[in-house]
Order: C-alpha cells, then sequence, then structure tokens
C-alpha cells in the first residue's frame, strides 16, 4: 500500500511507514494533581525507587490510558495510589508542563481539588506530605513538576 503525502509529492511504502514511526517521538499523556487541604497545603508522594526519578517527590496522578480522558485517568489514578474518591467536577485545570526523555515526551497536566471523598492512605507503600506551595522547592522532584511549583505559588498561601 502507498499513501501519497500531496503537500510534498512523497510516496510511502507502508515498510517506509513502520520505519519512520520508529523514528518519531512518542507522546505520553499523564494527569497530575495538586490536592490541596483546608489550611491551603499541597499533598506531594515520594516516587518509588525502583522506578524512573525513584525517591524523588512529586504531585499524584499518572498515565493517562487508551479511552480515557485526562480527568478519568486522575480519578482512576488518585484512587489506586492513595485510595480517595475525587468527582471530575471537583478536578480544575491549572497549567500544563512538558519535558523529553529519549524518543518519549511527556505532557504532564497538572488539576487542582479542594474536595474529595476518604482520608489519603497511600496504597503502593510511599511518604506523603502536606506542604505548603512556598516551601515546595525544599524537595527534590522531577523537572516536570518543578516547573508547575510557581502557578502554585502563585495562588496559594
Amino acid at each position: 500500500m502507498q499513501i501519497i503525502a500531496a503537500k510534498y509529492k512523497i510516496i510511502l511504502s507502508q515498510k517506509s511507514i513502520t520505519e519512520l514511526d520508529k523514528l518519531m517521538t512518542k507522546i505520553l499523556l499523564v494527569s497530575a494533581c495538586a490536592l490541596i487541604d483546608v489550611d491551603g497545603r499541597v499533598l506531594i508522594t515520594k516516587r518509588p525507587n525502583d522506578k524512573a526519578h525513584g525517591g524523588l517527590w512529586e504531585f499524584p496522578g499518572g498515565k493517562v490510558e487508551a479511552n480515557e480522558t485526562m480527568e478519568q485517568a486522575l480519578i482512576r489514578e488518585l484512587k489506586e495510589e492513595i485510595d480517595i474518591d475525587v468527582s471530575a467536577n471537583c478536578l480544575a485545570p491549572l497549567n500544563f508542563s512538558t519535558n523529553h526523555y529519549k524518543n518519549l515526551h511527556i505532557l504532564l497536566t497538572l488539576y487542582i481539588c479542594r474536595r474529595w471523598n476518604g482520608q489519603v492512605r497511600p496504597l503502593e507503600g510511599q511518604s506523603f506530605k502536606w506542604v505548603a506551595a512556598k516551601n515546595l522547592r525544599k524537595y527534590e522532584m522531577p523537572p516536570i513538576d518543578i516547573a508547575l511549583i510557581p502557578n502554585l505559588i502563585e495562588i496559594l498561601p
């Protein structure tokens, strides 16, 4: 099968498309949450040592799976990681951050949430802390999370 790219007048075979696809950067969608408690503090969790950026602090969340919206993924991840229930109407997108790792481009969307059901209870053995936004820079975090801190400092005490 051949595909004609009219704009560039290029003819590609299926084989060359597959080879081209291998060279292209994959985009990974990730949603994360700045849970904000009644004192205006933000929840951060510590990544397991056996994962990428192990031992660093991050905003809870995770990868968006096939056929999930960003909000659905975040609701699922918050239940799986810290055992809380969140409804989509309690999530508000705040900002996004991107980072590039080898052939992978990560797009992380940070939501804020002030209302949830349940007590935060780490289900994956991770540590967690409630931290004032102005103190978030004191915790070692992946670069993609660090980029989101200024917006939190701007909106929180």
